[in-house]
């Protein structure tokens, strides 16, 4: 349903922006303040929903993909994760910590997407602090490698918990911190997938730690 949903929606914020380019080449010079205004304001909606779309199907191919499941660095797919979020730390003061982490039994591919998506969180909701720490780690069990990834960020209440993991589900406003709500149930479809667990914990306003597991080698 989502993937189908999401190629429906695509032609038509096609034609809004074909629409809208049509509109600017007809006024040309004689565009008011008011009309540009207007205009940015279109193109910023429909830039939001080309995310949401794209994040719906990401989301969708998560959950068909097949997987290919090998002995995996957990180590070395943290520093790739952290290299594709780099742009996003540009100019923040960021106390990074990260333990060993061992090899786990998965799908590299998926477990980097889940890693990406939990990573870039801590850096969004560190945002507001003058010096962000974030804290990558594992617990070694029984039968199951337990991975977390702990930030001083703005945290959440956690009466809300149940809803960090649903799709579009938000516990801020968009004006607070941007994101379209899927990438934590991207996380959760991830890592239900691989027979794990995900979960989280946090204190408003000091922080919050998410979970998961992995199989052991």
């Amino acid at each position: 349903f989502a993937y189908s949903a999401s190629h429906d929606l695509q032609e038509p914020l096609r034609k809004i922006g074909f629409f809208v380019d049509r509109l600017m080449s007809a006024l040309g010079p004689n565009q008011t303040e008011a009309t540009k205004q207007i205009t940015n304001k279109i193109m910023h909606t429909t830039g939001r929903m080309r995310t949401l779309i794209d994040d719906l199907l990401a989301f969708s191919r998560v959950g068909r993909a097949e997987i290919q499941k090998t002995t995996v660095n957990l180590e070395q797919v943290v520093k790739e994760a952290l290299s594709e979020v780099r742009q996003e730390t540009d100019g923040r003061n960021i106390v990074w910590r990260m333990s060993a982490l061992p090899n786990v039994r998965g799908d590299r591919s998926l477990l980097r997407l889940a890693l990406v998506n939990l990573i870039a969180n801590a850096i969004k909701f560190t945002g507001t602090r003058p010096q962000a720490e974030i804290e990558i780690g594992a617990d070694a069990k029984e039968a199951e490698i337990v991975v977390f990834i702990r930030d001083n960020g703005v945290g959440f209440d956690m009466k809300y918990v149940n809803k960090l993991f649903g799709v579009f589900q938000r516990l801020h406003r968009t004006e607070e911190f941007e994101g379209t709500g899927i990438g934590l149930a991207t996380v959760q479809r991830v890592i239900y997938r691989h027979g794990g667990r995900v979960w989280a914990e946090g204190v408003l306003d000091r922080g919050a730690t998410f979970y998961f597991t992995v199989p052991k080698l």
